[in-house]
């Protein structure tokens, strides 16, 4: 328990000016005492006095202090608070730092994509061009193929055009030999036999002359022959009997002798079987060999390089073919 000293009124007043006043000694109760200091302040009284009455003693209300508390809260805002025009411009100036540290307008227009459309541009346009090269790339590729099979056809053409005219040679000089033949032999005066007889004379041998009264068909692979091995064969078959009606061989690629069959200055004379053939063959190139223009000849595995020289045996080649034995072989100037 606490004990305070106050004077009553009424003490004031009833000992009058001037007199002492006793102090009273006023006792404040602690929850724990409160029912025994009552007691005590009852017991303790003056005798004859009316019981004093105390002061109201001061109690909690906690109302009170959340008024007073919310009323500091407003008043301390008041004072020392930010005005709301402040904080909104604060924000707008804390908006246009952080635009312009980005490097965006503060404005609010939509932001321009021309950039972004002009790379999309180039883009096409580059597109467009490397498709342009290429079809111009394939398109001068293919002038260049068209071009090689051009100069193909005409180097084609030209060839057999050459064949044409050598063949076409060919056959004017055998028609013109066979005019010319004609002519003598009807200029010429009928021979007179000795003793007067006048029976006409036997006609001379196939194999006496050169005269030519038919065209050689020659089997060629290779291109034409030469003109003047067109023109031997033509009297071969024109004067041999038998001769124009066998295969001739003419140019092929695959012979061993660069300068007999591939040049076209070679003749195979395909007589097979017909061994007396054959020999008749050999005895007309024999005959008339500088006219022909005979450079060898090869039959039955033996070759003849002049016209007065004598056979020599070659060697076995293991066929019958490749031993000129089914034909005869003639290789001329």
């Amino acid at each position: 328990m606490q004990h305070r000293t106050t004077t009553s009124p009424r003490d004031r007043a009833g000992t009058g000016a001037g007199a002492e006043t006793a102090p009273l000694t006023v006792a404040t109760p602690t929850s724990t005492d409160a029912g025994a200091t009552r007691a005590s302040r009852r017991s303790s009284a003056a005798p004859g006095r009316a019981p004093r009455r105390r002061a109201p003693a001061l109690r909690r209300r906690p109302g009170v202090y959340l008024g007073v508390a919310a009323a500091g809260a407003v008043l301390v805002n008041l004072v020392i608070g930010v005005d709301p025009a402040a904080q909104a411009e604060a924000d707008v100036a804390e908006s246009v730092s952080v635009a312009q540290a980005l490097g965006l307008s503060a404005q609010s227009a939509p932001t321009a994509v021309e950039p972004d459309l002009q790379a999309l541009s180039d883009l096409a346009a580059s597109r467009g061009s490397r498709d342009a090269a290429a079809v111009e790339a394939q398109q001068v590729q293919a002038a260049a193929d068209q071009a090689v099979l051009d100069q193909q056809r005409a180097a084609a053409e030209a060839a057999a055009a050459a064949a044409a005219a050598a063949q076409a040679e060919a056959e004017a000089a055998a028609a013109a030999a066979v005019a010319r033949a004609e002519a003598e032999a009807a200029a010429a005066p009928p021979a007179r036999p000795a003793g007067g007889s006048s029976s006409p004379a036997a006609p001379a041998p196939a194999s006496g002359g050169t005269a030519v009264s038919a065209v050689a068909r020659i089997s060629n692979s290779a291109g034409p022959i030469a003109s003047s091995v067109q023109a031997a064969a033509n009297a071969v078959v024109s004067n041999v009997a038998g001769a124009g009606s066998i295969t001739l061989g003419g140019t092929r690629p695959s012979a061993a002798d660069p300068g007999g069959h591939p040049s076209g200055k070679a003749l195979d004379y395909m007589v097979l079987s017909d061994q007396s053939l054959g020999n008749a063959i050999v005895q007309y190139h024999i005959a008339h060999w500088d006219e022909l223009g005979v450079e060898y000849l090869i039959y039955r595995q033996r070759i003849l390089q002049s016209p007065g020289g004598s056979w020599s045996t070659m060697a076995d080649r293991g066929s019958a073919t490749a031993n000129h034995f089914d034909h005869v072989h003639v290789n001329y100037d």
